[in-house]
């Protein structure tokens, strides 16, 4: 089976961002493939540092609430 890894990234963006805290940083907890990606499409900062969270960008905010809502919310 080949998987569609961008939607593994937008699935794995929006459950980052349920802990988002401090503005723009989540707990780091996916794999590191996914967060190298993230970082290559510009939604996350550079990953590879010591730091126990990573801090998400703009544009990454702003797509992992379109993609929270989009495939997670419940119709109202």
């Amino acid at each position: 089976m080949t998987l569609d890894t961008d939607k593994i990234d937008d699935a794995a963006l929006a459950i980052l961002s349920l802990t988002l805290h401090d503005g723009d940083q989540v707990w780091k907890g996916v794999d590191w493939d996914i967060t190298n990606r993230l970082f290559e499409k510009g939604l996350i900062y550079d990953p590879k540092n010591k730091a126990k969270s990573l801090s998400l960008t703009p544009e990454g905010i702003a797509h992992a609430r379109a993609v929270l809502a989009r495939e997670f919310g419940k119709a109202e």
